[in-house]
């Protein structure tokens, strides 16, 4: 006996929902009017700068990388210019960013551009899925914002939006769900154009006015027909949402590590590292993880460095 699944909130939105365009219009309006003038949304960034920009963006706020950005577009003005160079030297670059692997990640795309693509960023969101390194989000990202193509494209700030104002909870679950992502190809405007600066509005919208805390809803150009809003702002009833702790913490350990090794532009000795942190066990085991995802390169005479191949 197969027994059917319980149906969720985004479930029944996705079964009755039919004002998609009546979310549109005000989003996007709102968008023309309060964009941030961001260097990866210039015309001048061109397809390597947007993809550049959603790796370094993947959970890590806009201050943080815009710094960072502007100096590894400045060295690396394209994806052949990034492959040229060893592993390593993206890992230095990416400097405090956090979640280093997606240095190696970046470096690995650049370096599969490079081979497959004479250099050029692919249009195609099948082929930017194929690069390594490149996941659903990335792909339909890159295809959306930086070739106008009509993707459905979910980061945590667009799923919020579409959790609060279709249905009706504070916050979307922990992991996105096949209901979500239903939801948000359902509420896709039908040409290309509009639907890519859906995408980029709606965006937008959770990153500064419909935030995870102190939602802005006087601001909101959907507050009239949200349906969190309407229903009195029900407190969020799910799973507990995850922190994000870090002070003592194996990812603050392996940050310590790497930054001795960034800022050395020679192989490290053991005892260099030792001084990084005070538990021996944990920081054996945050070196053994870099080494392990690469990120780390284990010479015979026990010295450390950056990767170079």
């Amino acid at each position: 006996m197969t027994v059917s699944p319980k149906p969720t909130h985004l479930d029944s939105a996705v079964g009755g929902h039919e004002a998609g365009a009546d979310l549109h219009s005000p989003v996007i309006g709102w968008f023309d009017d309060h964009a941030r003038d961001l260097p990866w949304r210039r015309p001048e960034a061109g397809a390597w700068g947007v993809m550049v920009s959603e790796f370094m963006l993947q959970q890590t706020p806009v201050s943080r990388v815009l710094p960072v950005y502007e100096q590894w577009l400045a060295r690396w003005p394209r994806p052949a210019d990034l492959a040229a160079e060893a592993p390593g030297e993206a890992v230095r670059a990416w400097g405090r960013l956090g979640y280093p692997r997606r240095a190696l990640r970046l470096h690995g795309a650049a370096a599969a551009i490079t081979e497959r693509h004479g250099g050029d960023v692919p249009e195609d969101h099948a082929a930017l899925l194929a690069l390594p390194g490149i996941g659903e989000y990335t792909a339909a990202a890159v295809a959306s914002f930086a070739f106008g193509r009509r993707h459905a494209v979910l980061d945590t700030n667009v799923r919020r939006v579409l959790a609060r104002a279709v249905t009706g909870v504070q916050y979307p679950p922990n992991a996105t769900t096949a209901a979500e992502r239903r939801l948000a190809r359902e509420l896709l405007p039908d040409d290309e154009e509009t639907a890519a600066r859906w995408a980029a509005a709606s965006m937008e919208l959770g990153a500064l006015v419909c935030t995870a805390r102190n939602e802005d809803c006087h601001s909101c150009p959907l507050a009239g027909a949200c349906a969190w809003r309407l229903a009195g702002k029900p407190a969020h009833d799910g799973p507990p949402r995850r922190g994000q702790t870090y002070a003592g913490t194996d990812r603050q350990v392996r940050g310590r590590l790497l930054a001795v090794l960034r800022e050395a532009h020679a192989p490290v000795p053991q005892r260099a590292l030792d001084q990084v942190w005070h538990e021996p066990v944990q920081r054996a085991r945050a070196l053994d993880g870099l080494v392990a995802d690469g990120l780390v390169e284990p010479l015979a005479d026990g010295r450390y460095r950056l990767p170079l191949t």
